[in-house]
């Protein structure tokens, strides 16, 4: 198949932006830049994880397709980890040791990405997680000595995007809070419960389940019967499902709030349309009048053939990590040492175009995390589609929103 005009263009600029000759080299002829990839393929997780490994695996195939690294073909090394923290943990072990592999991009679940940190830490290799949004991924170590660096907005961030949106926006101040006992969803339930405290609320009601549980019906009734008019949902997306189900079942009438992992394509389908109207934090939204995440989604639809896409978000964020990551080798006249492309990705000296946002200074050598609030979007579930909340959101949609101090 032959490239697409819309990325022969976004090619080009790349090529002129870097300031590379990739002509003086054909593609293949020098030894693989070799991009170790790990997420989850199976399991509960395999929505995001799989969307993930597309975005990727696109990322490499155009990348190659216009002559690589200076004529060096980029090889990516994928791994499933299960969403297993101990499998995650023997990947990275795996990657970096074994089979050497120039940087890593990966982590979807927040539990797992913590289980491996230290392997990429302690051995000054980097890490760029295009999924996780874990508040404490990138706040394990200082950003001035950390390895580790993100492309997904945390949940900091969108848990305080959820609160203002619940009480600021719409007067609500009776929250019940649901979330899982993984690392993620009980670091998103203190979130939430941070941010409701710093305007005086706390939850009136709060429930915490594991992960594969058949039925919230009955937590449902007690978040009714406490008298919560919202529901914040903190956990992944076949447990999103199970909650969309049981507020409809209970017969709560307030609306469904939740991270990304309320989007995943797993929510709808196993709900059975009961996400209808749930509302959920987004990084990326389909939008047509945006040629560029157009063309991306058309590309990325192609390329999967007849894979599910779960997550757009998951896709687009891995893709514009390996596009970023390949723009920190450039920089460092491919030295891909940890401390060289930290060095490099903390002073990033030309913007970067992605089918998400324009990274112009994504990182700092004490920030670490490439989105800030302002780059969110509040979504919501549309006849099995999720769509922008607000119609003065997707007017402006192809307004670029930059990062901020």
């Amino acid at each position: 198949m032959k490239p697409s005009v819309p990325f022969l263009a976004l090619a080009s600029a790349f090529v002129l932006a870097t300031g590379t000759a990739q002509a003086q080299a054909p593609v293949g002829s020098g030894k693989p830049l070799r991009v170790g990839f790990v997420c989850p393929f199976t399991g509960g997780s395999a929505d995001f994880g799989n969307s993930a490994r597309l975005g990727a695996e696109l990322a490499v195939k155009e990348i190659n397709e216009v002559g690589g690294y200076v004529g060096r073909k980029l090889e990516l090394v994928a791994r499933d980890d299960k969403a297993n923290p101990d499998a995650g943990r023997a990947i990275a072990e795996e990657l970096v040791l074994k089979e050497k592999v120039d940087f890593t991009v990966g982590y979807c679940n927040t539990g797992v990405a913590m289980k491996s940190l230290d392997v990429f830490q302690d051995h000054k290799h980097l890490l760029m997680v295009p999924v996780s949004t874990g508040s404490a991924v990138t706040a394990k170590y200082p950003a001035a000595d950390s390895f580790i660096f993100r492309m997904s907005p945390r949940d900091t961030l969108q848990a305080a995007f959820l609160v203002n949106e619940i009480v600021d926006k719409r007067g609500l101040h009776k929250v019940a809070v649901f979330a899982d006992k993984t690392g993620y969803g009980q670091g998103g339930l203190k979130d939430v419960e941070k941010f409701l405290a710093d305007k005086g609320l706390k939850p009136v009601y709060v429930a915490s389940f594991e992960l594969g549980v058949k039925s919230l019906v009955d937590e449902a009734k007690a978040a009714k019967a406490a008298g919560a008019d919202a529901i914040v949902g903190y956990t992944v997306g076949p447990e999103q499902a199970v909650l969309a189900k049981a507020r409809a079942e209970a017969g709560f009438t307030g609306p469904l709030f939740g991270p990304w992992p309320l989007s995943f394509r797993t929510v709808w389908d196993q709900s059975g349309g009961a996400a209808e109207g749930s509302m959920v934090v987004q990084s990326i939204i389909q939008d047509l009048s945006n040629e560029r995440r157009s063309s991306f989604i058309a590309r990325l639809k192609r390329h999967a053939g007849d894979q599910r896409i779960g997550s757009l978000m998951a896709a687009a964020q891995s893709y514009d990590a390996v596009h970023l990551m390949l723009r920190a080798v450039f920089q460092t006249h491919g030295d891909t040492s940890g401390t060289a492309l930290k060095a490099a990705l903390e002073n990033f000296e030309k913007p970067y175009a992605g089918v998400v946002t324009t990274h112009d200074r994504p990182f700092s050598i004490s920030d670490h995390d490439a989105f800030s609030m302002n780059m969110i979007w509040l979504g919501v579930w549309r006849k099995g589609e999720v769509q922008f909340y607000y119609p003065e959101d997707a007017k402006r949609a192809s307004v670029i929103r930059r990062k901020t101090s």
